[in-house]
């Protein structure tokens, strides 16, 4: 099942997108948003796998829209001005509904999400045997990126998302998960010491009074209800008097 959301000012088209997506079993709808602003409000609460999205709307236009997004789902843009064609693939949107369309049209390109979204969700079961078992998968735009998890300096959530900062590689991996699951599935050299940060520990270079360091650039908070975890650990690794 694909979870969608349908947005468009026009109440009438967004009627009809409804009912076209309620024709479809593989389609589910989560929410009809007539601006990209109510859109971004659900977002924060109800993740999403695809939106279906006009782009000529007003306070924020849905291609404006689509780029603030730091994790995209899969895009459908609808329109009545075709000359937004070439700015919507530019975003790496799936398809691009030119109005006033038919159910054929957007079932054409329901299909095409249906496709996008099988071959991102069966890419780790291609990755090569010689890959370290030391990974995990995450989807990022619509994408399963593999990461190494010895890799990872530290995690930052923000909202219903996690930022992933890895070695060597300036811009993190933005994905739509739970602090939770992430601090679940990481080994015991990864610790949670902020309600907003788990730190590799391997990459701690001092520890102050109320934050670590892990470069002359980086440093992270230290929560109070974490401290005690975190002395913890020190205690045992501690050499003087």
């Amino acid at each position: 099942m694909i979870r969608v959301l349908a947005i468009d000012d026009e109440p009438l088209a967004l009627q009809q997108l409804v009912a076209y997506i309620k024709k479809l079993d593989f389609l589910e709808l989560k929410a009809a948003c007539q601006s990209a602003v109510e859109a971004r409000e659900i977002m924060d609460h109800a993740p999403v796998d695809a939106i279906f999205c006009d782009i000529n709307m007003p306070d924020l236009s849905g291609m404006d829209f689509v780029k603030s997004l730091p994790v995209r789902p899969l895009i459908v843009f609808t329109t009545a001005y075709s000359e937004f064609a070439v700015e919507g693939y530019k975003v790496d949107a799936v398809d691009y509904l030119l109005k006033p369309f038919g159910f054929q049209d957007f079932q054409r390109a329901a299909l095409k999400l249906q496709k996008a979204l099988a071959n991102s969700q069966l890419s780790a079961l291609n990755s090569p045997q010689s890959i370290p078992d030391d990974s995990i998968f995450v989807k990022t735009d619509y994408r399963m990126v593999r990461i190494s998890i010895s890799a990872i300096r530290y995690v930052e959530a923000m909202s219903e998302y996690l930022r992933i900062y890895l070695d060597n590689q300036p811009k993190p991996i933005i994905t739509l998960l739970s602090m939770k699951k992430m601090e679940e599935f990481l080994p015991d050299t990864f610790m949670r010491i902020h309600r907003s940060y788990i730190v590799n520990l391997d990459r701690v270079q001092e520890v102050g009074k109320n934050r670590v360091i892990l470069d002359a650039d980086t440093y992270l908070p230290i929560g109070e209800s974490y401290k005690g975890v975190l002395d913890d650990y020190l205690s045992k690794r501690y050499l003087g008097k």
